[in-house]
């Protein structure tokens, strides 16, 4: 049997005395599509940064492909992808130079057509020689979300990836993200908006307090009693 995707068990953060992250046991198969909800606060950004890797857990095992991450073996890094809060872009390079220079990282065959093909799959072609301190918020968001995607990760991890896109750049990341589910990529995605991330979930999770209330198969919920149960559990939980 195939180690699941993504695995998490009693994983927990504390900061001193105070909880982050407490008690979360979940395990994802390859292709599955996983959005957690949640309030600001309920800890989903430092789950998701302790999912790949980025921040040790207190207690608890992260396993991505069966391999632990806090193991020796590094082998799960490439496997990966995380579009965060932070862009991890160089300001001073053009839209092309920073997906070359992650290529290189990558040992990437065919760099430039890789670059090309990034670019164009996130509307950005026609800007490939501007610097990106020379482009917009949403732009930026739109290059981190190439740059993520360039090594073609089996996993991929979304921190509100929505924040500062435009209409126009919304619609191509739901297109985006339909190509992942589309290409069996397993996917995690974070957020506190409600109307984001309910369509393509295969599983919704609701966190709050640093804890899951709810842990649900998609075809469970009810889109159209959606927000008034998911304040219920907010409301519950508090």
């Amino acid at each position: 049997m195939d180690a699941p995707a993504v695995e998490a068990r009693g994983v927990e953060k504390w900061y001193g005395p105070m909880p982050a992250v407490r008690g979360i046991e979940f395990a994802l198969g390859g292709g599955e599509f996983l959005t957690i909800f949640g309030p600001n606060g309920a800890g989903k950004s430092t789950l998701l940064r302790m999912l790949c890797g980025a921040v040790r857990p207190t207690r608890g095992t992260v396993r991505i492909a069966g391999d632990d991450v806090r193991g020796e073996e590094e082998g799960w890094r490439r496997k990966i992808g995380l579009l965060s809060h932070q862009t991890f872009l160089y300001p001073g390079l053009s839209a092309a130079e920073n997906l070359d220079f992650y290529a290189r990282l990558y040992s990437l065959p065919d760099r430039k057509a890789r670059v090309a093909e990034a670019l164009r799959g996130v509307g950005l072609l026609d800007r490939a020689a501007d610097r990106v301190r020379t482009l917009s918020r949403g732009m930026q968001q739109r290059l981190a979300l190439a740059r993520t995607l360039l090594h073609d990760p089996e996993v991929v991890f979304l921190d509100e990836p929505y924040t500062g896109l435009d209409p126009h750049a919304s619609a191509m990341l739901r297109a985006v993200l339909d190509r992942l589910k589309d290409g069996r990529r397993t996917v995690v995605l974070v957020t506190h908006n409600l109307s984001q991330g309910l369509e393509q979930a295969d599983r919704v999770a609701v966190q709050v307090g640093g804890r899951w209330v709810s842990d649900e198969r998609r075809g469970q919920i009810d889109p159209a009693r959606w927000e008034r149960d998911y304040t219920e559990r907010v409301a519950a939980a508090v």
